[in-house]
């Protein structure tokens, strides 16, 4: 196996670092206080193409796959952006690119993707309910055929970018849970243009990531034309696994990222700092032991989920790709987590102040541990999909 990165993603990695330079820790310490999009930034990954890499040339992208975008999200996040790195990607690249590309229409294809390659505009998706959680088959949002339209009602949750995207990809049920032979019928993918009056969007308070809203949306007998639906009709259920999957390897690559920016930034603290004997606090293993062991587990979670990454490309069936992208997120979780939490004990009170960034961090990376799938559920998967244990909860 060539664990070598090819000169295009030298030059990904290369041009991300830079970026996340540029708009570092106190740019988005700075948005984060204001609860206000990074513009300045948006630019900058659409100058230097990132939002088309996984776009075609003959829309305007640069055509590379979905692992050359894992590693501009891994490098944005560890190099100065932590979550933010990665975040604007997931929304408009995965939920847009990846999944239009993927498996829209010609039409779509054409409507979408130049004009998501460029930047010009900003996506989201709408899965998330609230009475159905991690449980996507129990989703109650409606789509019925009316004429040549479709008319689709529901509420959805926690859906980020919702107020400034201009589209959406909307899951909701076209027939009830069952009806056509599986379990895992009846579920549909809808592309909507935004904003409509018909779609009601209300931000969310919660306790981080507050440069990027997220948002309640109602829909309210939202009116669509036959050709938003992306096919096949009731067949959505497997399209969306195959948007899932990519997300989850999203969620793990900024992980990293900003796991490698705690540590990077606690041992260069911890090389100038003495409290006792006049000796830096990095000589002590109490500090030392725990950031050398995350950081050992996160390479491998790393390769892990280029594994997964790279079989995604290869086209590999998704059982095969979810495989390596759950292992792959439930170890990001726990020594992410593990090492930014170490990271802030070396700053010791100064981990706590907000101008030294380790508290905003500590809020991010516990959002891994809930979304896109909470650890729990990435545990069931392997139980139960890898290791061949009886399914735990039933869904």
């Amino acid at each position: 196996m060539d664990f070598e990165l090819t000169e295009s993603q030298r030059m990904i990695t290369n041009a991300a670092r830079e970026i996340a330079t540029e708009f570092g820790p106190e740019y988005w310490r700075k948005k984060e206080e204001k609860h206000e999009f990074g513009s300045e930034f948006w630019k900058a990954i659409c100058d230097a193409g990132f939002l088309g890499i996984v776009i075609p040339e003959e829309y305007g992208g640069s055509g590379n796959g979905a692992t050359d975008l894992f590693i501009a999200m891994e490098n944005l996040a560890g190099y100065g952006c932590g979550m933010a790195g990665a975040w604007y990607l997931i929304l408009s690249e995965v939920f847009g690119g990846l999944s239009i590309l993927k498996h829209g229409t010609a039409e779509q294809k054409k409507k979408y993707l130049p004009a998501l390659a460029k930047g010009d505009i900003e996506f989201c998706m709408a899965l998330t309910e609230p009475n159905a959680g991690t449980n996507t088959l129990n989703i109650s949002t409606t789509a019925r055929k009316e004429g040549n339209n479709w008319i689709i009602n529901g509420n959805k949750t926690f859906i980020s970018g919702a107020d400034r995207a201009q589209g959406m990809l909307i899951i909701a049920r076209t027939s009830p849970c069952g009806s056509k032979g599986s379990k895992t019928s009846g579920l549909s993918l809808f592309l909507a243009d935004l904003p409509n009056k018909a779609v009601e969007i209300e931000p969310i308070a919660k306790h981080a990531v507050n440069y990027s809203h997220s948002c309640t949306v109602t829909f309210n007998d939202l009116k669509l034309p036959e050709n938003a639906l992306m096919p096949p009709l009731d067949g959505g259920w497997h399209n969306v696994l195959d948007t899932l999957n990519p997300e989850r390897m999203s969620f793990s690559a900024l992980g990293v990222g900003i796991a490698h920016l705690a540590i990077r930034k606690a041992v260069e603290y911890a090389r100038e700092r003495k409290v006792f004997n006049n000796v830096p606090i990095g000589s002590y293993q109490a500090l030392q032991f725990p950031l050398a062991e995350s950081y050992s587990c996160l390479e491998a979670a790393r390769l892990l989920n280029l594994q997964a990454s790279v079989a995604y490309d290869a086209g590999k069936p998704s059982a095969e790709v979810g495989a390596a992208a759950n292992m792959a997120k439930a170890i990001v979780v726990e020594h992410a987590i593990k090492a930014v939490y170490w990271a802030m004990q070396v700053y010791g009170g100064y981990g706590y102040a907000v101008e030294y960034d380790v508290e905003r961090w500590w809020r991010e990376i516990n959002l891994i541990r809930l979304a896109p799938v909470t650890q729990q559920m990435t545990l069931a998967y392997i139980g139960e999909r890898i290791l061949g244990l009886p399914k735990s909860y039933q869904a």
